[in-house]
């Protein structure tokens, strides 16, 4: 999945977002509301994480543009101001969800997923197809029993095809879910990650090529 970090604390936005691409998530970092609203307009993130009290404009002015304009993302609101009151004016205005400052890492990563499944067809817990078996939860895949060494990168792929049922998955839509704003989209990084997860899967082979359109299972 891809996220969007909106927080003007500089140390606490970088800090997060490297936890969040250790679980696997393709994760974008802006200090400020105005540069939040302009990197939405330009990319697609299945969880948005906003900071209230941003400079340049407001953390509810920029939930309320989201919302007015329909953009897809869920919204989780992550502030200092944790009463009831801030709680229900938050999730008043469109927030998806909202948790207070200080806050447990796993709680966020745990809230983060369940935002991104609510955004997305529903897909089982558990991912299988044949003797591949996939856990998003415990970031664990199995094929025929035995634990895959899976990059995060390589795991976000498979995870993306495997929740896609069959569905042929574009080499664009890959780079575009599994990397960051800074992945290069002239480079061969979406196919040097397929061949690295076709060695690792073994046979007999999982991942499909479709000529001119991308990759399945």
């Amino acid at each position: 999945m891809r996220v969007l970090i909106v927080e003007d604390h500089e140390e606490l936005a970088h800090t997060v977002a490297a936890g969040l691409r250790r679980e696997g998530m393709a994760v974008d970092v802006v200090l400020d509301g105005h540069a939040a609203l302009q990197r939405t307009s330009v990319n697609h993130y299945d969880v948005v994480i906003l900071d209230r009290d941003l400079p340049g404009r407001h953390g509810d002015e920029v939930c309320r543009s989201l919302v007015d304009r329909g953009y897809p993302a869920r919204v989780l609101m992550l502030t200092a101001a944790g009463t009831t009151d801030d709680k229900v004016t938050g999730l008043g205005i469109g927030a998806d969800d909202y948790l207070s400052k200080p806050f447990a890492f796993a709680e966020l990563v745990a809230r983060i997923r369940a935002l991104a499944r609510r955004s997305q067809t529903a897909v089982p817990p558990v991912l299988v197809h044949s003797d591949l078996r996939l856990d998003p939860a415990t970031r664990v895949a199995t094929r025929d029993g035995h634990r895959l060494p899976l990059t995060p990168k390589e795991f976000a792929v498979l995870e993306l095809l495997l929740a896609a049922g069959g569905a042929v998955i574009s080499a664009e839509q890959l780079l575009e879910q599994c990397w960051d704003e800074f992945a290069d989209p002239f480079t061969q990084t979406v196919k040097v990650t397929i061949s690295r997860l076709r060695r690792k899967l073994g046979d007999p082979p999982l991942i499909e090529t479709v000529p001119q359109a991308g990759y399945r299972i």
